[in-house]
């Protein structure tokens, strides 16, 4: 057994909280007298001109107190955000249905929400584009296209033995955290601000806060305890309800809680972006890939939000785990009247892998070859350049020009198939098919190469503070968030090991703009990467303090000082921590400390998207089996095996979690959360009685998850690996097994053309 702490499947942190109901949200915390509550007031069309606005009834409602318009924000009236092309409230126009207009305070929450809904809204109504390709069509863009390309795919295309051309759509997804968006903004003496936020992004909320109030950012406080989760549902959108409460409370000039009804949530905040494919594939007879053309037309809604960084991570992804020799990726950010599309875990990675998946999938069916088969002759490998194609050197190098310096896909891949039986099982699964005229059954193994960093640079860094008591209990803070994911228990577990201290002797508190300032998201799977080593460069100076101190006393060297189990072990004594801190602190010895920490190594060039813009790579693979229905169209997952790469996990229990919301979550985006718009660009589904994420009945009864031994080969926490987004692309084995079972129905080896979600229509249509 491990006698570090790191390596433990130790509880969460709030698990005994959790299940009692005493860990506290938001929506928990006592009002301050004088609270009013906000609710908003919505657009009813999807484009239009916006007229007038006439509260009067609402007004005159017992309780209500204020409507909050465009007018009443005292700063900036366009949000903060990168593109700075998004209005804090409407002014002019509406640009989807479900835009905020304004805001209803009363004295309660269901006043303000009834009062909402009298307001009448003079608007007149615009054309509204409600497609990518429409908008692309019309080149309507939030962003300019990106084109990145290696070789000469066109001239490779027209000389490939086999060519294949397609198209298909993948849709979005809603984020279904179970505490919904809500922020609290508490006005204080001097200009001085408190917002309690549910946000991935405490900094950002700052910012945004401060930029719509014309304040400076030290002026504004936000804390946030945890998430009841976000998924990256509460990375930027988290901010808009922060602003929106903060204008409401500085009108009102008291405090104002905005909690957003779950209808109105779906409508009003941004979901998974929606994407469209366009390819051609260029390959030989053994199913090896010569050439790829890839337009990606990306549905951002009616403004930029995070969408040109998720675009960029699709394009990023677009090869999954398979060298891509002659490249040609088109992508355009296409603005549609919806809601603004937004961070998602896997943030764009899943729509990229997506593609590559179900063109080698198509390649294999025209070949009439085994998936699996096709897919380990595409992988990237370190190995000279294959027979008949003209790259010089090896195939290791991305389209992005990112060597592969890591790679276990191979093996990993290999060793799956070998303890999933998956050759077995396709023999076994053929002579089912065989005997099933109704029942039909398909199997597929899909591989996961995920980049871990921010692309963005910049947000490759954290921040973190330890205080170490004169009772010897220690007190973390550090600028990552709590949604669920344990990222407070992983940092707890990796200070309590660089100090020799129990676990129970670390307490991770609340994130806090006014602990650690400028911190980034949480997001991009790298809150324990990031946090976790800033915390344990804090807690290292903290204890090099105190091996300082001891050598002192016992004449030693600092690297002979051991600190373990709860003691600090010299040569010539052994005391415990608690007594070395108590002397320490009378010595007049700091006992605590900051710490910080920036990746290293990455760098790319954001024109043409080359570079090295991942520290490194998560691998995994997973193989499932799903039965179809032939008449109804519904789909079950039958089986899943699963074999991941954390590294070496810091608490298994809490990544094989990971591993199984990730895949479960991604089964539902490919199964059965399907957003539907009506043609008035309102969402039709928008309530869970209409939109449906997987129930336990959805769970296959076989579900078995296996870690990958080997500790990260770059230099980061505890030999760990990020475990947030990448099991989420596992869940695309799901999507190859019901492409193959519709291929094993229909017996005619031609590609399986489907839109995802796999809904019992769109399996019944690719049918036939």
């Amino acid at each position: 057994m491990s006698t570090t702490v790191c390596g433990t499947s130790l509880p969460h942190e709030s698990a005994v909280a959790q299940i009692t109901g005493a860990a506290t949200y938001v929506d928990d915390m006592p009002t301050l007298q004088g609270t009013l509550h906000a609710a908003p007031i919505l657009s009813p069309v999807a484009h239009g001109r916006l007229r007038g606005v006439d509260a009067s009834a609402a007004l005159a409602m017992p309780g209500v107190r204020h409507v909050v318009l465009a007018q009443d924000i005292p700063g900036d009236k366009i949000l903060a955000a990168f593109a700075h092309d998004e209005p804090v409230l409407a002014m002019d126009t509406v640009q989807h249905v479900g835009q905020v207009i304004g805001l209803i305070l009363a004295d309660e929450v269901m006043t303000a929400r009834h009062a909402a809904r009298l307001v009448k809204l003079d608007i007149d109504a615009l054309p509204a584009v409600l497609d990518p390709r429409e908008a692309h069509a019309r080149q309507s863009y939030v962003l300019p296209p990106v084109h990145v390309t290696r070789g000469e795919a066109g001239k490779v295309l027209q000389q490939s033995p086999h060519t294949l051309s397609g198209s298909f759509e993948v849709g979005g997804q809603e984020h279904f955290y179970l505490e919904g968006q809500i922020a609290y903004a508490i006005p204080h003496e001097q200009q001085q601000w408190v917002i309690h936020s549910s946000t991935q992004h405490p900094g950002e909320i700052q910012h945004w806060v401060a930029h719509a109030l014309g304040l400076s950012n030290h002026r504004v406080r936000v804390e946030c305890r945890r998430m009841g989760g976000g998924f990256g549902g509460k990375e930027t959108q988290a901010g808009h309800l922060a602003v929106w409460a903060a204008v409401a409370a500085h009108k009102a000039r008291c405090p104002v809680k905005l909690r957003l009804d779950r209808d109105d949530d779906f409508l009003i905040t941004g979901k998974r972006h929606p994407f469209a494919y366009d390819y051609t594939a260029g390959f030989d007879n053994d199913g090896q890939l010569l050439a790829l053309d890839l337009t990606l037309l990306v549905n951002c809604g009616f403004s930029a939000d995070l969408s040109g960084p998720v675009a960029d991570r699709a394009i990023f992804h677009s090869d999954n785990a398979y060298f891509l020799e002659h490249v040609a990726i088109h992508s355009y950010r296409c603005k549609t009247n919806l809601q603004s599309f937004t961070a998602f875990r896997g943030f764009g990675g899943p729509q990229g892998v997506i593609a590559i998946e179900t063109i080698l999938g198509d390649i294999a069916r025209h070949l009439g070859l085994d998936p699996l088969a096709v897919r380990l002759r595409n992988l990237y490998s370190d190995s000279a350049a294959a027979p008949g194609l003209t790259t010089s050197g090896r195939r290791d190098t991305t389209h992005y020009q990112m060597q592969v310096e890591d790679n276990i896909l191979e093996p990993l891949i290999t060793r799956l198939a070998d303890t999933s039986r998956y050759a077995q099982r396709r023999q076994a699964l053929a002579a089912w098919n065989a005997n099933s005229p109704v029942i039909k059954r398909g199997l597929a193994l899909t591989p996961v190469k995920f980049g871990i960093s921010f692309t963005a640079t910049l947000f490759n860094q954290a921040g973190a503070l330890v205080h170490v008591y004169t009772d010897g209990s220690v007190m973390v803070n550090h600028g990552g968030t709590e949604m669920g994911q344990g990222l407070h228990t992983k940092v707890a577990q990796v200070v309590a090991d660089e100090l020799g201290v129990p676990f129970a002797s670390v307490l991770v508190t609340a994130s806090d703009t006014a602990r650690v300032p400028n911190a980034s998201a949480t997001a991009a799977s790298s809150g324990t990467d990031l946090n976790g080593r800033a915390a344990q460069f804090a807690a290292r100076n903290v204890r090099q303090n105190l091996a300082a101190f001891v050598c002192g006393l016992d004449g030693c060297g600092a690297g002979e000082v051991v600190f373990h189990q709860g003691q600090v072990i010299t040569p010539k004594a052994t005391r415990a921590f608690t007594d070395v801190v108590g002397m320490a602190y009378a010595n007049r010895i700091q006992l605590w400390s900051d710490g910080f920490y920036r990746t290293p190594k990455i760098h790319y060039d954001k024109t043409t998207l080359t570079g090295r813009p991942f520290y490194y790579f998560a691998y995994g693979a997973s193989c499932t089996e799903v039965a179809i229905d032939t008449l109804t169209g519904e789909t079950r997952v039958l089986a899943v095996d699963i074999l991941h790469d954390v590294g070496h996990s810091i608490n298994p229990a809490i990544d094989i979690g990971q591993i199984e919301g990730g895949f479960v979550q991604g089964m539902g985006w490919l199964t059965s959360e399907e957003l539907v718009w009506n043609a008035q660009g309102k969402l039709a589904t928008h309530a869970p009685s209409t939109y449906k994420i997987p129930a336990t009945g959805d769970i296959p009864e076989h579900l078995k998850v296996d870690l990958w031994p080997e500790a990260n080969r770059e230099d980061n926490v505890f030999g760990s690996k990020a475990v947030g987004e990448p099991p989420f692309m596992l869940a695309i084995s799901v999507w190859e097994a019901i492409r193959d079972a519709v291929a094993q129905a229909r017996g005619d080896g031609q590609p399986v053309r489907m839109d995802a979600p796999a809904t019992p229509e769109r399996v019944l249509k690719a049918l036939g």
